[in-house]
């Protein structure tokens, strides 16, 4: 049996993460742009791609970011965006 070697030391990443995230604080929250829809299932695919066609994907990295199915026909999406194209 193959003895598997320790991983890493990770402290200095972990500190190098928290300096990060003291320096900026809320940047995570800024990275992208969210916005949640509840539609009827061709609303919500219009809605879908009038982001996709605005905000092409190969630019903002456009993407569904979450889905669920609610009762009836309605669907629950959020949608998600980088702020600009740079």
């Amino acid at each position: 049996m193959a003895k598997i070697p320790p991983g890493p030391p990770l402290e200095g990443l972990r500190r190098q993460i928290a300096r990060h995230r003291r320096e900026h604080p809320g940047r995570r929250d800024k990275l992208f742009v969210r916005e949640t829809f509840r539609l009827e299932r061709s609303a919500a695919r219009a809605k879908a791609r009038e982001w996709f066609e605005t905000w092409p994907k190969a630019a903002y990295w456009t993407e569904v970011e979450s889905w669920r199915q609610l009762e009836g026909d309605e669907i629950e999406f959020t949608m998600r965006r980088l702020p600009s194209a740079d």
